[in-house]
């Protein structure tokens, strides 16, 4: 988050029955380029970078800032879960008094259909509940994307649009905050 707010930040590690979702370190660089390098993370957001430009500009502790979690099973990285404030330069509807923050996540394809995408994003959106009490959270992947798709509604994602941009049909849904009585609120859109 840009934003931490009342969040303290790094956050403890979050532990789930399989997964360490922590802060990134020096250890991570190298798990780091292999998830933007491969070719099959990249199908659904915009492509694979080129190995040689991730080596040479990727910082050497990555991805160290708030709301940016590595994803850790048994000591090896094999994904990473962020939140991000949405850049109003970046293609996608516009909703400029919402001000959610944006769910994104990536999993090395050999960790792909496991449910680790799942039990990583409930993990760090049980997080974000309790640091960001009362916000929503939006979550965009495109139409083409089935298992995303598949586990937006599984996570809670209402759809709230569909749009096209990057040559593809995107699906931006909305996940309401929970209130302290358990109730889901309304959406807003």
């Amino acid at each position: 988050m840009t934003e931490p707010g009342p969040a303290a930040w790094p956050a403890a590690p979050i532990r789930t029955e399989r997964l360490v979702l922590r802060q990134s370190e020096a250890r991570d660089r190298a798990a780091l380029v292999e998830l933007f390098a491969s070719p099959e993370v990249g199908t659904y957001i915009g492509g694979a970078r080129p190995r040689d430009e991730l080596e040479r500009t990727m910082p050497e502790v990555p991805g160290r800032r708030p709301g940016f979690f590595v994803v850790d099973l048994d000591g090896a990285v094999i994904g990473i879960v962020t939140f991000d404030r949405r850049d109003p330069e970046r293609p996608g509807p516009s909703r400029p008094d919402a001000g959610e923050a944006w769910l994104g996540y990536l999993l090395l394809p050999e960790a792909w259909g496991r449910g680790y995408a799942a039990e990583a994003c409930a993990a760090a959106l049980g997080w974000f509940a309790g640091a960001f009490p009362g916000e929503q959270v939006a979550l965009c992947t495109q139409t083409a994307n089935d298992r995303a798709m598949r586990l937006a509604a599984k996570l809670g994602f209402t759809e709230v649009e569909r749009f096209e941009a990057y040559g593809a049909e995107q699906w931006f849904g909305v996940r309401s905050p929970v209130t302290p009585s358990g109730r889901v609120r309304a959406a807003v859109s």
